[in-house]
């Protein structure tokens, strides 16, 4: 397993919501399912980042298929717009 984290903070609100609309659906094909999302409070140190997500995918490789497929990357644009963000990728131990 492995597991992609998404870090954001929202810049337009309505664009956010557009992209996580259209984001989602982009997940079944590649088997991704959301872990956890929304708010996140830190327990230790300075949070960058206000919102989070986890999407379990079944390995890395499937994980990057999908956040570089056609399908996901053509909505950059608009989750640029939307929110500031980061994306990694974790293996599961």
């Amino acid at each position: 397993m492995a597991y992609v984290i998404v870090e954001g903070n929202v810049k337009n609100p309505e664009l956010l919501a557009q992209y996580s609309q259209q984001a989602a659906p982009t997940l079944e094909k590649f088997g991704g399912k959301f872990i956890a999302k929304g708010g996140a409070e830190p327990l230790h140190g300075d949070a960058e980042f206000a919102i989070r997500a986890v999407i379990e995918f079944a390995s890395v490789e499937v994980a990057k298929e999908w956040y570089f497929s056609d399908e996901y990357q053509a909505l950059a644009g608009i989750r640029e717009q939307g929110m500031d963000s980061r994306f990694v990728v974790t293996e599961a131990v």
